[in-house]
């Protein structure tokens, strides 16, 4: 177990895993219209340009399902261990808004957020949570397309996220990689990188990925379960 004591800079790297517990579906659908599509095919800038209203009705669909999810006890921990730590930064790959909804404020959104969205010709970033949408595809005022603000395939990650991301990893103290698969790349160096700067990894999942092998612990297990009562162990040992 690593000396919480003398940990003074953290960074937490979340996926899909953290939010589990609160309902929150796999990216890929299995009912109705979207049996019939790749998501490769829906989630991809040339699939938006050749039909923006069925990219919209898939991500219409996508956020009713998760509009009613709540964060979990791992995202709640978190946002605590936020509010308790000197130097706390959270990566997450996860489009889903619930750390915010957490209360989690230092939050890198490395593959956007699926409640924001972005006009096409001015480039401007709202939230808009209205589900289901009045009008699809949407427009801005200025009479544009909006686009849902997230990576889709064939996009690179935003390039401050991925900075933010990197300093993070590259300066921590310690490290919480959270129900993530560990194949998803850059994210999936961010641990790699935290190692070779010297940073103690703690890896939690409910079965073991790539990052297993390189981690300092790991804790097996869902993240609801887990994160809090590592962080009931950390508050321990530092009281």
């Amino acid at each position: 177990m690593t000396d919480f004591q003398s940990v003074k800079t953290v960074a937490v790297l979340t996926g899909a895993g953290v939010s589990a517990e609160s309902g929150v579906p796999t990216f890929r659908g299995k009912d109705g219209l979207w049996r019939q599509y790749r998501v490769e095919d829906l989630a991809t800038p040339e699939a938006f340009h050749r039909n923006p209203a069925l990219v919209w009705e898939w991500y219409d669909w996508r956020r009713e399902l998760i509009a009613n999810c709540q964060p979990n006890q791992a995202h709640l921990t978190l946002a605590e261990m936020e509010k308790a730590l000197p130097d706390f930064t959270l990566i997450t790959q996860n489009v889903d808004g619930l750390h915010r909804r957490a209360g989690s404020q230092k939050v890198v959104e490395l593959h956007g957020n699926l409640w924001d969205v972005r006009c096409v010709a001015e480039g401007t970033v709202r939230e808009y949570r209205r589900v289901p949408l009045p009008e699809i595809p949407p427009r801005c005022q200025c009479g544009a397309l909006l686009r849902p603000n997230v990576v889709w395939f064939g996009e690179p990650l935003p390039a401050e996220a991925i900075a933010a991301a990197q300093e993070a990893a590259t300066s921590c103290d310690l490290m919480l990689v959270i129900g993530t698969s560990g194949v998803v790349h850059p994210a999936a160096s961010l641990p790699f990188w935290a190692k070779q700067g010297g940073a103690y990894l703690i890896e939690i999942n409910v079965q073991r990925t790539p990052i297993s092998t390189y981690a300092d612990e790991v804790i097996l297990g869902p993240a609801a379960v887990e994160v809090p009562r590592l962080w009931a162990k950390w508050r321990q040992a530092v009281e």
